[in-house]
């Protein structure tokens, strides 16, 4: 048997065991450094491909979950899940594509001011996490989303987020304001 093979059988263990997806230093450390471990990895998520279970790439970090085809077998199974607010889903928008951004940047995009339980329902989520504090007056602590925000939204990394092409292609930006807003009953425009 070759090198390689080994090494196959042995990310495939580590990577099966784990409790959470793991970064290439992490299985280095489990499996060593034999062969080509990016190459290696393509390799037996290629294996996969075909089959119930896909071995992929969630931000940097990898992991075995079920074939998206075959998702709505396990949907009995799994515990509903709360909708989130629309203040929720424009913040979690915001940090995504700003991350890492503070409270008062969110505030300031979003022209609102963000609850404290808005930013806590993202983090038991497991979709946002604090990013340290900024290096300005105050030193405002910074919010950024996690590999579980990656995984849930099927993305690889945070490139994969659709641009303002594809929201407008997807009728989610064409919405235009008002040109003129309409005077009240009875009104003119010298009143």
């Amino acid at each position: 048997m070759s090198e390689n093979f080994e090494t196959l059988r042995a990310l495939e263990a580590v990577i099966f065991a784990a409790e959470a997806p793991l970064g290439l230093a992490e299985l280095a450390r489990h499996v060593g450094t034999r062969g080509d471990l990016p190459a290696l990895l393509r390799e037996l998520a290629d294996s996969y491909a075909a089959r119930g279970i896909n071995l992929v790439e969630r931000g940097g970090r990898w992991a075995f979950q079920t074939a998206p085809d075959l998702a709505h077998h396990l949907r009995p199974t799994r515990e509903a899940v709360r909708k989130l607010s629309r203040a929720a889903v424009e913040t979690l928008s915001v940090i995504a594509y700003h991350e890492p951004v503070t409270r008062p940047e969110i505030e300031e995009i979003r022209g609102v001011a963000v609850s404290p339980g808005t930013l806590d329902v993202l983090m038991e989520a497991g979709w946002v996490r604090p990013a340290g504090r900024r290096e300005t007056p105050g030193r405002p602590l910074q919010y950024a989303t996690t590999p579980g925000f990656l995984a849930h939204f099927n993305l690889a990394s945070r490139r994969d987020l659709p641009g303002l092409a594809d929201l407008k292609a997807a009728g989610l930006l064409d919405r235009e304001p008002p040109k003129e807003l309409p005077l009240p009953l009875g009104g003119s425009e010298s009143d």
